[in-house]
């Protein structure tokens, strides 16, 4: 058994639920279903479930409101998501990832993917990951106090969520080296070569950016370098 842990999967196809819960099912989890946003509001108050997979379009209220609502939750606002859909356009890959989704598969997706994302996920959502890190970790005009997961600048301190923070700790740890996505995603993520996509790398980037950059033109904190990755000043 995968420690008992409980999956909530969202999506208005059978075919596409009945998929994901054989496949979890078979791997020890215990899996939840719902066919609608309303649906899986009422489950996820009551089950309190250790991940979500919820599909983007459907019926009643959508993937990317169902995402906005969790995490308004204080009680589910650190919930794994994980969107699963049809739609390819990086526009719709970055209003998932503003929304707060931990991670974004397309749809048809490999199986073996699927699960490979839902361990990473489960991984860095344990209560016992990162009880060896420091209290804080300071580079430059970075503070990252490691048990809040907030973030200080001189001009201001936010809150990241579960991902960010993985990714801003790890990059903190290493200022002055530039990381691919691909090695990012390894890295930080644990996901094996092949498996996963820059896209999710690009958008954390993104949301750490508008969360503490006084300018995204400019960066001042986490740099691009020309094809070659990302690296913190």
């Amino acid at each position: 058994m995968q420690d008992n842990k409980r999956i909530l999967v969202v999506d208005d196809h059978a075919d596409v639920v009945n998929l994901c819960k054989r496949a979890l099912v078979a791997e020890g989890y215990q899996v939840s279903v719902a066919y609608n946003g309303i649906e899986a509001l009422q489950i996820v108050e009551k089950e309190k479930p250790d991940l979500a997979i919820i599909d983007i379009l459907m019926p009643s209220l959508d993937g990317v409101e169902l995402c906005k609502s969790l995490r308004a939750s204080p009680g589910l606002a650190d919930l794994p998501i994980l969107f699963l859909t049809g739609k390819h356009d990086i526009t719709d890959k970055a209003v998932a990832f503003s929304a707060g989704a931990d991670d974004y598969l397309t749809k048809p997706f490999d199986v073996r993917e699927l699960l490979m994302r839902v361990r990473a996920l489960l991984r860095r959502a344990s209560p016992n990951w990162g009880k060896s890190q420091p209290r804080e970790l300071v580079v430059g005009n970075l503070r990252l106090d490691c048990h809040s997961f907030r973030l200080s600048t001189p001009e201001k301190t936010v809150s990241l969520t579960p991902v960010e923070f993985e990714l801003l700790y790890y990059m903190m740890s290493h200022p002055g080296q530039v990381f691919s996505s691909e090695r990012l995603l390894r890295e930080v993520w644990g996901y094996p070569p092949g498996i996963g996509s820059s896209d999710v790398v690009r958008a954390h980037i993104k949301n750490i950016r508008n969360k503490i950059e006084p300018s995204n033109a400019r960066p001042r904190y986490i740099r691009t370098v020309g094809r070659h990755g990302y690296t913190l000043n």
